[in-house]
């Protein structure tokens, strides 16, 4: 097959997403003063705004570094050693902070969903009830995974801990689907949630962003895993501006959140979800005319839990390593790889962001048109149905 791929690149992966041009152009200046001036302005307009951003009237705090530093952050503001957390995973990355908090010497328990679903509140409150002891000291869990496109039902994993009568803290990754999917954490019941820049922020990794609540800053004071660096007491907004990074601080990512931030004010949070849902819903139409009973589908079953940030598609017979050559090699698409279990056997596409219909459409147009190259002709279009989505919006 001759390639078609000259031209600008589209990269469909979950992160790290598409960065605006108002985002890029922001972060392009040179260093200045750290300790006064506009900097100090700019990080006070980032702080004052990222509350709203989830739903809550608590001060985040932000760190330097990607997602997995403010999973760390969380577990050692919190936690001591040998305390029992309770993980409750449904595709990968939950798990993987669990992995962070055994490392750390928590006792880890892992309740994994059946493939393809969502985890079920009702399995949480049964174990919830049956600690008996209350040793569970936290809930780690992901609204959105990024490995299976699955978005659990945190407000039901809140009433599960209700029901139950159990005092752990509920603890929420946020980072697949912050600003892309309605998240109300005070309204929820979460003690703490947790983003990173690269995703729907729209801006490149290198900051780890924890809202910690009023439950969840209470305990912090008797945590025994608490270290300088990732100190919430340290962090404080009430001394040298230093202070808030531990350190120098991000100066670029600075700019290009507040930027990123501003857009995202601009467009209005109702109507930001709105597009995603739309979007997400494109996706998965497009899924559902290319699915067959041994090729594609949407691995997510439970259509209520689908989520409009990323959709990880099962390719059964269907090669989807070679696949996603024809779409990157000879089309100019890169798709986002299966992971962990899924790895070699699915592809996610990433509609999170900085993202509209032109750009959703043609990804979905290259994907159609490898499966033809491969001599796997869908029974239907999925442009034409993601396309109809569209239109009806």
């Amino acid at each position: 097959m001759t390639s078609l791929a000259a031209g600008k690149e589209i990269v469909a992966i979950p992160g790290p997403s598409v960065v605006p041009d108002r985002v890029l152009a922001a972060m392009h200046r040179p260093m200045l003063d750290i300790y006064d001036g506009e900097l100090l302005a700019v990080t006070d307009e980032v702080f004052d705004a990222l509350p709203a951003l989830a739903g809550t009237t608590q001060r985040a705090i932000v760190a330097i570094g990607n997602g997995h530093s403010a999973w760390e952050m969380a577990l050692t503001n919190t936690l001591s050693k040998g305390d029992r957390v309770l993980v409750l995973d449904c595709g990968r990355f939950a798990a993987i902070w669990g992995e962070m908090a055994g490392f750390l010497g928590l006792d880890v328990e892992l309740v994994e969903a059946e493939p393809g679903f969502a985890n079920d509140p009702d399995d949480l409150e049964r174990r919830l009830r049956a600690d008996s002891e209350r040793e569970i000291k936290a809930v780690l869990t992901a609204h959105v995974d990024t490995a299976s496109s699955a978005r659990n039902d945190i407000p039901a994993f809140r009433r599960a801990l209700d029901a139950a009568d159990h005092p752990a803290l509920l603890m929420v990754d946020c980072i697949a689907s912050m600003a892309c999917e309605p998240f109300h954490m005070d309204e929820w019941g979460v003690d703490l949630a947790l983003a990173a820049s690269q995703k729907g922020l729209m801006t490149p990794p290198g900051l780890g962003i924890v809202w910690p609540g009023e439950r969840a800053r209470a305990v912090h004071a008797d945590a025994g895993l608490r270290t300088r660096y990732w100190d919430w007491t340290y962090r404080t907004e009430d001394g040298p501006h230093y202070l808030r990074f531990c350190g120098t601080p991000p100066v670029t990512h600075l700019f290009g959140l507040r930027e990123a931030l501003r857009m995202i004010d601009e467009e209005g949070l109702d109507a930001r979800w709105e597009r995603h849902r739309v979007l997400g819903e494109s996706v998965r139409a497009a899924v559902d005319a290319w699915s067959s009973a041994d090729g594609i589908g949407c691995y997510v079953r439970d259509e209520r839990r689908r989520s409009d940030a990323v959709t990880t598609v099962r390719c059964g017979a269907i090669d989807a390593t070679e696949l996603s050559r024809i779409c990157k090699e000879d089309l100019g698409v890169t798709l986002g790889v299966g992971i962990g279990d899924l790895s070699g056997s699915s592809f996610r596409v990433g509609h999170m962001g900085h993202v509209n219909p032109p750009m959703v459409l043609g990804v979905l147009g290259t994907i159609e048109a490898a499966l033809t190259t491969m001599g796997q002709c869908p029974p239907r279009s999925g442009v034409a149905a993601a396309a109809g989505v569209i239109g009806r919006s």
